[in-house]
Protein backbone atom coordinates (compact mmCIF):
# COMPACT_ATOMS: atom_id res chain seq x y z
CA UNK A 1 0.00 0.00 0.00
CA UNK A 2 1.40 3.82 -0.78
CA UNK A 3 0.27 6.11 1.92
CA UNK A 4 -1.22 8.85 0.30
CA UNK A 5 -4.80 10.86 0.64
CA UNK A 6 -4.66 11.09 4.46
CA UNK A 7 -6.19 8.86 7.68
CA UNK A 8 -9.35 7.16 7.14
CA UNK A 9 -12.42 9.62 8.76
CA UNK A 10 -13.08 6.50 11.43
CA UNK A 11 -9.60 5.83 12.65
CA UNK A 12 -10.42 9.38 14.74
CA UNK A 13 -11.91 7.22 17.78
CA UNK A 14 -13.24 8.95 20.62
CA UNK A 15 -11.07 10.36 22.81
CA UNK A 16 -8.16 9.43 20.20
CA UNK A 17 -5.84 12.42 18.98
CA UNK A 18 -3.53 12.84 16.04
CA UNK A 19 0.13 13.29 18.05
CA UNK A 20 3.39 13.81 15.93
CA UNK A 21 7.17 14.35 17.72
CA UNK A 22 10.11 15.27 16.51
CA UNK A 23 13.80 16.53 17.91
CA UNK A 24 13.19 20.32 18.05
CA UNK A 25 16.60 20.60 15.67
CA UNK A 26 18.34 18.59 13.50
CA UNK A 27 21.99 18.94 12.08
CA UNK A 28 23.39 17.03 9.48
CA UNK A 29 26.46 17.30 7.44
CA UNK A 30 30.41 16.80 6.91
CA UNK A 31 32.29 17.87 10.27
CA UNK A 32 29.10 18.92 12.00
CA UNK A 33 30.78 18.19 15.45
CA UNK A 34 32.35 21.38 15.11
CA UNK A 35 29.18 22.98 15.33
CA UNK A 36 28.42 21.60 18.70
CA UNK A 37 29.32 24.51 21.15
CA UNK A 38 27.94 27.28 18.63
CA UNK A 39 24.41 25.52 18.20
CA UNK A 40 24.13 24.70 22.29
CA UNK A 41 24.58 28.39 22.40
CA UNK A 42 22.52 29.32 20.13
CA UNK A 43 19.53 27.49 21.32
CA UNK A 44 20.48 28.40 25.39
CA UNK A 45 21.95 25.35 26.56
CA UNK A 46 25.12 26.62 28.00
CA UNK A 47 25.78 23.88 30.71
CA UNK A 48 27.79 22.76 32.51
CA UNK A 49 27.28 20.01 30.18
CA UNK A 50 27.73 16.26 31.07
CA UNK A 51 28.92 13.93 27.78
CA UNK A 52 27.70 10.25 27.88
CA UNK A 53 29.90 8.25 25.91
CA UNK A 54 32.20 5.09 25.83
CA UNK A 55 36.01 5.35 26.07
CA UNK A 56 36.36 4.53 22.58
CA UNK A 57 34.16 7.51 21.62
CA UNK A 58 35.79 9.72 23.92
CA UNK A 59 39.55 8.88 22.37
CA UNK A 60 38.14 9.98 19.17
CA UNK A 61 36.26 13.05 19.81
CA UNK A 62 37.10 14.67 22.62
CA UNK A 63 39.87 17.17 21.65
CA UNK A 64 36.98 18.19 19.11
CA UNK A 65 34.30 18.50 21.95
CA UNK A 66 36.86 20.73 23.37
CA UNK A 67 37.66 23.08 21.04
CA UNK A 68 34.04 23.43 20.02
CA UNK A 69 32.65 24.01 23.77
CA UNK A 70 35.40 26.05 25.00
CA UNK A 71 35.05 28.31 21.91
CA UNK A 72 31.07 28.54 23.15
CA UNK A 73 32.71 29.39 26.70
CA UNK A 74 30.29 25.88 27.95
CA UNK A 75 32.11 23.63 30.69
CA UNK A 76 31.26 20.10 30.59
CA UNK A 77 32.80 16.69 32.23
CA UNK A 78 32.47 13.28 30.43
CA UNK A 79 31.18 9.97 32.09
CA UNK A 80 31.81 6.71 30.79
CA UNK A 81 29.50 4.91 29.22
CA UNK A 82 29.53 1.00 30.03
CA UNK A 83 28.18 -0.52 27.00
CA UNK A 84 24.83 -1.20 27.78
CA UNK A 85 21.48 0.60 28.09
CA UNK A 86 20.57 -0.93 31.94
CA UNK A 87 18.57 0.88 34.32
CA UNK A 88 22.07 0.79 36.48
CA UNK A 89 24.00 2.73 33.76
CA UNK A 90 20.78 5.48 34.16
CA UNK A 91 21.08 5.79 37.54
CA UNK A 92 25.10 6.07 37.51
CA UNK A 93 24.84 8.43 35.18
CA UNK A 94 22.62 10.77 36.77
CA UNK A 95 24.46 10.44 39.59
CA UNK A 96 26.99 11.69 38.06
CA UNK A 97 25.90 15.19 36.47
CA UNK A 98 24.04 16.01 39.85
CA UNK A 99 28.01 15.73 41.53
CA UNK A 100 29.02 17.98 38.48
CA UNK A 101 25.45 19.98 38.71
CA UNK A 102 24.83 19.11 34.76
CA UNK A 103 22.00 21.18 32.89
CA UNK A 104 22.19 19.42 30.21
CA UNK A 105 23.15 15.50 28.73
CA UNK A 106 25.03 15.40 25.53
CA UNK A 107 25.06 11.92 24.42
CA UNK A 108 27.89 10.42 22.18
CA UNK A 109 27.90 7.20 20.08
CA UNK A 110 25.90 4.49 19.10
CA UNK A 111 22.00 3.58 19.71
CA UNK A 112 22.88 2.61 23.44
CA UNK A 113 24.79 5.58 24.36
CA UNK A 114 22.14 7.70 23.06
CA UNK A 115 19.22 5.28 24.63
CA UNK A 116 21.64 5.57 28.26
CA UNK A 117 22.21 9.73 27.55
CA UNK A 118 18.36 10.12 27.25
CA UNK A 119 17.31 8.24 30.30
CA UNK A 120 19.70 9.89 32.21
CA UNK A 121 19.01 13.40 31.26
CA UNK A 122 15.20 12.42 32.11
CA UNK A 123 16.45 11.98 35.44
CA UNK A 124 18.00 14.70 36.41
CA UNK A 125 15.30 16.86 34.08
CA UNK A 126 17.42 18.81 32.05
CA UNK A 127 17.85 18.85 28.21
CA UNK A 128 18.97 16.07 25.86
CA UNK A 129 21.25 16.63 23.02
CA UNK A 130 22.25 13.38 20.67
CA UNK A 131 25.14 13.13 18.68
CA UNK A 132 25.33 9.68 16.99
CA UNK A 133 29.02 8.55 15.42
CA UNK A 134 26.87 5.84 13.59
CA UNK A 135 23.93 5.93 11.12
CA UNK A 136 22.87 2.14 12.88
CA UNK A 137 19.60 2.93 14.08
CA UNK A 138 16.98 6.08 14.00
CA UNK A 139 17.31 6.41 18.05
CA UNK A 140 19.48 9.44 18.09
CA UNK A 141 16.04 11.57 17.09
CA UNK A 142 13.67 9.53 19.37
CA UNK A 143 12.02 10.10 23.39
CA UNK A 144 12.51 6.79 23.71
CA UNK A 145 15.04 4.09 25.33
CA UNK A 146 15.54 0.49 25.37
CA UNK A 147 16.50 -0.58 28.61
CA UNK A 148 18.14 -3.98 28.01
CA UNK A 149 19.77 -6.38 31.19
CA UNK A 150 23.29 -6.65 32.06
CA UNK A 151 23.36 -9.66 29.50
CA UNK A 152 21.94 -8.06 26.59
CA UNK A 153 18.30 -9.06 26.94
CA UNK A 154 16.04 -6.36 25.90
CA UNK A 155 13.78 -5.76 29.32
CA UNK A 156 11.55 -2.97 28.22
CA UNK A 157 11.14 0.70 27.25
CA UNK A 158 11.17 4.28 28.84
CA UNK A 159 9.14 6.62 27.17
CA UNK A 160 10.07 10.56 27.50
CA UNK A 161 7.96 13.18 27.47
CA UNK A 162 9.90 15.05 24.99
CA UNK A 163 12.32 14.40 22.04
CA UNK A 164 15.95 15.51 21.93
CA UNK A 165 16.50 19.54 21.87
CA UNK A 166 19.34 18.79 19.30
CA UNK A 167 20.44 15.95 17.23
CA UNK A 168 23.92 16.64 15.69
CA UNK A 169 24.89 13.98 12.99
CA UNK A 170 28.90 14.47 11.68
CA UNK A 171 28.22 12.50 8.47
CA UNK A 172 32.29 12.68 8.36
CA UNK A 173 32.68 10.66 11.49
CA UNK A 174 29.75 7.82 9.84
CA UNK A 175 31.55 7.79 6.61
CA UNK A 176 34.84 6.05 8.38
CA UNK A 177 32.84 3.59 10.57
CA UNK A 178 32.83 -0.15 8.91
CA UNK A 179 29.56 -0.69 6.42
CA UNK A 180 28.08 -2.57 8.79
CA UNK A 181 26.63 -0.36 11.19
CA UNK A 182 25.08 2.31 8.25
CA UNK A 183 23.46 -1.30 6.98
CA UNK A 184 21.93 -2.08 10.12
CA UNK A 185 20.95 1.34 10.52
CA UNK A 186 19.18 0.50 7.03
CA UNK A 187 17.71 -2.72 8.64
CA UNK A 188 16.23 -0.66 11.40
CA UNK A 189 14.89 2.15 8.96
CA UNK A 190 13.61 -0.47 6.16
CA UNK A 191 10.55 -1.38 8.91
CA UNK A 192 9.86 1.59 9.47
CA UNK A 193 7.25 2.11 6.70
CA UNK A 194 6.05 -1.41 7.12
CA UNK A 195 5.15 -1.37 10.61
CA UNK A 196 3.63 2.06 10.19
CA UNK A 197 1.75 0.94 7.42
CA UNK A 198 0.46 -1.78 9.65
CA UNK A 199 -0.72 0.69 12.41
CA UNK A 200 -2.28 3.12 10.16
CA UNK A 201 -4.41 0.03 8.39
CA UNK A 202 -4.92 -1.36 11.98
CA UNK A 203 -6.47 1.93 12.93
CA UNK A 204 -3.96 2.21 15.61
CA UNK A 205 -2.21 3.93 18.07
CA UNK A 206 1.74 5.20 17.49
CA UNK A 207 4.56 5.29 19.73
CA UNK A 208 3.67 8.25 21.84
CA UNK A 209 0.18 7.02 22.54
CA UNK A 210 -1.62 8.82 19.64
CA UNK A 211 -3.18 8.10 16.14
CA UNK A 212 -0.63 8.62 13.13
CA UNK A 213 -0.72 11.65 11.30
CA UNK A 214 -0.85 11.68 7.42
CA UNK A 215 3.06 13.55 8.08
CA UNK A 216 4.41 10.30 9.76
CA UNK A 217 2.62 8.04 6.97
CA UNK A 218 4.20 10.18 4.55
CA UNK A 219 7.88 10.58 5.84
CA UNK A 220 7.75 6.38 6.68
CA UNK A 221 7.14 5.84 2.70
CA UNK A 222 10.08 8.37 2.00
CA UNK A 223 12.29 6.30 4.49
CA UNK A 224 11.77 3.38 2.44
CA UNK A 225 11.90 5.01 -1.32
CA UNK A 226 15.30 6.76 -0.21
CA UNK A 227 16.21 3.36 1.05
CA UNK A 228 15.50 1.27 -2.33
CA UNK A 229 17.09 3.84 -4.37
CA UNK A 230 20.40 5.09 -2.33
CA UNK A 231 21.11 2.10 -0.56
CA UNK A 232 23.73 0.26 -2.26
CA UNK A 233 25.46 3.26 -3.60
CA UNK A 234 25.59 4.75 0.26
CA UNK A 235 26.94 1.44 1.21
CA UNK A 236 29.74 2.21 -1.47
CA UNK A 237 30.02 5.62 -0.13
CA UNK A 238 31.68 3.91 3.22
CA UNK A 239 33.63 1.36 1.83
CA UNK A 240 35.67 4.58 0.39
CA UNK A 241 35.37 6.14 3.65
CA UNK A 242 33.73 9.64 1.46
CA UNK A 243 30.82 11.72 2.08
CA UNK A 244 28.70 11.17 -0.64
CA UNK A 245 25.29 12.86 -2.01
CA UNK A 246 23.96 9.16 -1.43
CA UNK A 247 25.99 8.92 2.46
CA UNK A 248 24.07 11.85 2.97
CA UNK A 249 20.56 10.81 1.92
CA UNK A 250 21.11 7.16 3.47
CA UNK A 251 22.12 8.85 7.26
CA UNK A 252 18.86 10.90 6.94
CA UNK A 253 16.96 7.92 6.03
CA UNK A 254 18.52 5.71 8.66
CA UNK A 255 18.90 8.81 11.10
CA UNK A 256 15.66 11.33 10.86
CA UNK A 257 12.87 9.56 8.70
CA UNK A 258 13.29 6.48 10.38
CA UNK A 259 13.36 8.30 13.97
CA UNK A 260 10.49 10.15 13.26
CA UNK A 261 8.58 7.69 11.26
CA UNK A 262 8.47 4.68 13.93
CA UNK A 263 7.90 7.17 16.73
CA UNK A 264 4.68 8.95 15.12
CA UNK A 265 3.97 6.16 12.63
CA UNK A 266 3.82 3.27 14.74
CA UNK A 267 5.95 -0.38 15.47
CA UNK A 268 4.25 -3.81 15.01
CA UNK A 269 5.79 -7.37 14.75
CA UNK A 270 9.08 -6.45 13.12
CA UNK A 271 10.50 -4.82 16.61
CA UNK A 272 9.24 -7.08 18.58
CA UNK A 273 10.56 -10.06 17.28
CA UNK A 274 13.75 -8.78 17.47
CA UNK A 275 12.99 -8.17 21.08
CA UNK A 276 12.52 -12.05 21.00
CA UNK A 277 15.47 -12.52 19.43
CA UNK A 278 17.67 -10.97 21.97
CA UNK A 279 16.12 -14.08 24.49
CA UNK A 280 18.55 -16.31 22.67
CA UNK A 281 22.80 -15.27 23.52
CA UNK A 282 23.24 -17.12 20.23
CA UNK A 283 21.75 -13.67 18.67
CA UNK A 284 23.73 -10.83 21.03
CA UNK A 285 26.61 -10.61 18.79
CA UNK A 286 24.29 -9.59 15.75
CA UNK A 287 22.80 -5.51 15.51
CA UNK A 288 19.69 -3.99 16.45
CA UNK A 289 19.15 -3.60 12.93
CA UNK A 290 19.51 -6.94 11.65
CA UNK A 291 17.91 -8.63 13.42
CA UNK A 292 14.69 -5.92 13.06
CA UNK A 293 15.39 -6.88 9.22
CA UNK A 294 14.66 -10.17 9.79
CA UNK A 295 12.09 -9.41 12.07
CA UNK A 296 10.32 -7.85 9.28
CA UNK A 297 10.34 -10.51 6.97
CA UNK A 298 8.90 -12.52 9.64
CA UNK A 299 6.21 -9.61 10.30
CA UNK A 300 5.34 -9.80 6.42
CA UNK A 301 4.74 -14.00 6.45
CA UNK A 302 2.80 -13.23 9.66
CA UNK A 303 0.49 -10.58 7.69
CA UNK A 304 -0.12 -12.81 5.12
CA UNK A 305 1.43 -10.20 2.41
CA UNK A 306 2.14 -10.97 -1.19
CA UNK A 307 4.94 -13.29 -2.16
CA UNK A 308 6.18 -10.01 -4.18
CA UNK A 309 6.49 -7.90 -1.21
CA UNK A 310 8.19 -10.45 0.22
CA UNK A 311 10.86 -10.91 -2.04
CA UNK A 312 11.57 -7.10 -2.77
CA UNK A 313 12.04 -6.99 0.54
CA UNK A 314 14.56 -10.17 0.45
CA UNK A 315 16.28 -8.78 -2.45
CA UNK A 316 16.96 -5.67 -0.94
CA UNK A 317 18.57 -6.81 2.34
CA UNK A 318 20.42 -9.11 0.39
CA UNK A 319 21.70 -6.14 -1.95
CA UNK A 320 23.19 -4.43 1.11
CA UNK A 321 24.37 -7.20 3.17
CA UNK A 322 21.28 -7.58 5.71
CA UNK A 323 19.82 -10.80 7.32
CA UNK A 324 17.21 -12.95 5.43
CA UNK A 325 17.51 -16.13 7.40
CA UNK A 326 18.06 -17.98 10.63
CA UNK A 327 21.55 -18.81 9.85
CA UNK A 328 22.08 -15.18 8.65
CA UNK A 329 21.18 -14.02 12.69
CA UNK A 330 23.24 -17.01 14.65
CA UNK A 331 20.17 -19.63 14.76
CA UNK A 332 20.83 -22.21 11.87
CA UNK A 333 20.03 -24.92 13.93
CA UNK A 334 17.55 -23.39 16.33
CA UNK A 335 15.65 -25.41 19.18
CA UNK A 336 12.53 -25.76 19.68
CA UNK A 337 12.86 -24.27 23.11
CA UNK A 338 14.55 -21.70 21.59
CA UNK A 339 12.07 -20.85 19.23
CA UNK A 340 9.68 -20.77 22.11
CA UNK A 341 11.43 -18.21 24.22
CA UNK A 342 11.48 -15.70 20.95
CA UNK A 343 7.73 -16.40 20.14
CA UNK A 344 6.92 -15.73 23.79
CA UNK A 345 8.86 -12.40 24.23
CA UNK A 346 7.51 -11.32 21.10
CA UNK A 347 4.46 -11.49 22.19
CA UNK A 348 4.48 -10.59 26.11
CA UNK A 349 2.39 -7.65 26.94
CA UNK A 350 2.67 -4.59 25.77
CA UNK A 351 4.36 -5.88 23.03
CA UNK A 352 4.41 -4.11 19.88
CA UNK A 353 3.34 -7.31 18.20
CA UNK A 354 -0.39 -5.76 19.75
CA UNK A 355 -0.52 -3.44 17.46
CA UNK A 356 -1.68 -5.92 14.30
CA UNK A 357 -4.98 -5.65 13.23
CA UNK A 358 -5.40 -9.54 14.50
CA UNK A 359 -4.96 -11.13 17.64
CA UNK A 360 -1.06 -12.56 17.88
CA UNK A 361 0.04 -15.67 19.25
CA UNK A 362 3.36 -17.32 20.34
CA UNK A 363 2.14 -20.06 17.91
CA UNK A 364 1.66 -17.75 14.64
CA UNK A 365 5.08 -15.73 15.98
CA UNK A 366 6.97 -19.86 15.54
CA UNK A 367 5.69 -20.27 12.55
CA UNK A 368 6.44 -17.17 11.27
CA UNK A 369 9.82 -17.51 11.96
CA UNK A 370 10.10 -21.07 10.27
CA UNK A 371 8.27 -19.45 7.38
CA UNK A 372 10.48 -15.84 6.66
CA UNK A 373 13.47 -18.53 7.43
CA UNK A 374 12.42 -20.95 4.56
CA UNK A 375 11.13 -18.44 1.89
CA UNK A 376 13.89 -16.49 1.78
CA UNK A 377 16.23 -19.73 1.50
CA UNK A 378 13.82 -20.52 -1.35
CA UNK A 379 14.49 -16.97 -2.67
Amino acid sequence: MRFGGGIARDQYREGMLSIFRSPSRYLQGRNATGSLGAQLAEIGLTGPALFVASPRTTAQLSATWRASLDAAGIPFTIHAFGGESTQAEILAGAEAGREAGSTVVIGAGGGKALDAARGIAHELGVPIVNCPTLASSDAPCSAVSVIYTPEGVVEGYRYYPRNPDLVVVDTSIIARAPRRYLVSGMGDALATWYEARTVIEAHGVNQVGGLPTMTAGALAELCCRTLMADGPDAVAAVDAQSVTPALERIVEANTLLSGLGFESGGLAIAHAVHNGLTAVPRTHPYMHGEKVAFGLLVQLVVEGRPTSELRKVVDFCRGVGLPTTLSDVGLADLADDELTAIAEVTVRPQSTAHHEPFPVTAEMIADGVRGADALARER
